[in-house]
């Protein structure tokens, strides 16, 4: 299965798809109002009558009664968009991804990366242009949008799959009348093959990166790293980063990992601030479910992002597993 996929992305980046676009998201940082202009400008092109086809467009509903974006006067000023122009919510996205043909962000690589989290199952096809500091995945230059928008809708686009993690934060489990436990025996020993020890909490499809790390905490992070059904080492960092091809070029490359090319299948684990030199970065197949734990009796507790995103608290005991897949 993995291998037919990568083999479906190898020739979706070689062929033109022409796609069926009609219902289009657009997304941008609805707290910048320079980029608000923007969207109005992309989002009056789109509605306006001398297309072709009648699109419609979905906004963030918070711009429905901005100033800045003036939905009313947008209305007015073409009439034919009064049904047309719609609003999306976390949760239309959430819900109901197949509503939309087409993803359109205005911004940079973090727009990027918040397209990719509202979506967490479903994820369409999705067009960047660069209005950001970074531009890693903003491939195309805003101020000839009109030409790549119609070149796009009308000639047809190449894609590009790229990986993604599926997180799901594992919490322990109380058990009566039990005072010491070892994580190591629970996830991958002889106790693993009995009572579940660990119940997940939660899923995130991950476009970048999971990050455990010691938080506001003065000392280091005690880790436990798994591979499968194998434990690989303990860990004595400020955390661990494991990335997706396509993080390679954030917190990864920060943390001293290696730059990857995003169509290489492969998990990125590097330390952060190691305690030592023994623990270099580390690549990996993602065919692999990789599992990142605080033991029992580390020192103190862990932080947990995805994405940057959703920062919790792992006490000892507590586990993430990651396992990759293309989107």
């Amino acid at each position: 299965m993995a291998w037919g996929v990568r083999e479906l992305s190898k020739r979706l980046g070689s062929i033109r798809l022409k796609l069926k676009v009609r219902k289009i998201f657009l997304l941008t940082k609805a707290h910048d109002e320079t980029l608000i202009k923007y969207t109005r400008e992309v989002a009056q092109w789109l509605l306006s009558d001398a297309r072709n086809i009648s699109y419609t467009v979905y906004v963030e509903d918070t711009l429905e009664h901005n100033d800045s974006f003036d939905a009313k006067g947008l209305q007015s000023e073409i009439p034919s968009s009064q049904s047309r122009l719609r609003y999306w919510t976390s949760d239309s996205c959430r819900r109901q991804p197949h509503t939309f043909d087409f993803v359109i962000t205005l911004g940079g690589d973090g727009t990027v990366l918040y397209a990719s989290w509202l979506f967490q199952r479903i994820v369409p096809p999705v067009l960047s242009f660069a209005l950001g500091s970074l531009g890693f995945l903003t491939k195309f230059d805003y101020d000839s949008f009109p030409e790549t928008l119609s070149r796009a809708f009308n000639d047809g686009v190449t894609v590009s799959l790229r990986l993604r993690f599926e997180g799901t934060v594992m919490r322990s489990k109380t058990r009566d009348g039990q005072s010491q436990r070892d994580l190591v025996e629970e996830l991958i020993g002889e106790e693993s093959e009995g009572d579940r020890t660990h119940n997940p909490d939660g899923s995130y499809e991950i476009l970048n990166d999971i990050v455990v790390d010691r938080g506001p905490n003065p000392t280091m992070s005690s880790i436990e790293l798994f591979g499968d059904d194998e434990h690989f080492t303990t860990v004595q960092a400020d955390g661990i980063c494991v990335a997706t091809p396509t993080g390679s070029t954030a917190y990864n490359l920060a943390a001293g990992g290696s730059l990857c090319h995003p169509e290489n299948p492969v998990i990125l684990v590097s330390a952060i601030c190691a305690h030592t030199l023994s623990f270099r970065p580390i690549i990996l197949p993602d065919t692999m479910v990789l599992r990142v734990g605080v033991p029992y009796d580390a020192r103190t507790s862990s932080w947990a992002s995805f994405d940057g995103r959703e920062r919790q608290v792992n006490p000892s005991g507590e586990a993430q597993l990651g396992r990759g897949s293309l989107g």
